[in-house]
């Protein structure tokens, strides 16, 4: 048994989940880049990126990202 202290790999199943939001996200919206991705830190800010890459309302855009995330944050 050891009392050796608790590594990163805590971290990965967060970047893991991260990842997959990233990948379903660029599966639905293919107009971006990884680089314009891995950037997004909120759903608010997908909300933005989506309306202004593909001119739709802001409340279609929200519905969109709010029926992908499926309660899900990029935050986490």
């Amino acid at each position: 048994m050891s009392n050796a202290p608790a590594t990163n790999n805590d971290a990965r199943p967060q970047d893991s989940k991260r990842t997959e939001v990233l990948d379903a996200i660029g599966t639905k919206w293919s107009k971006f880049s990884k680089q314009e991705l891995s950037d997004l830190k909120t759903n608010d800010e997908l909300v933005t990126q989506v309306v202004a890459k593909y001119g739709v309302e802001k409340v279609a855009a929200q519905r969109d990202v709010d029926a992908l995330m499926n309660g899900r944050n990029l935050t986490a």
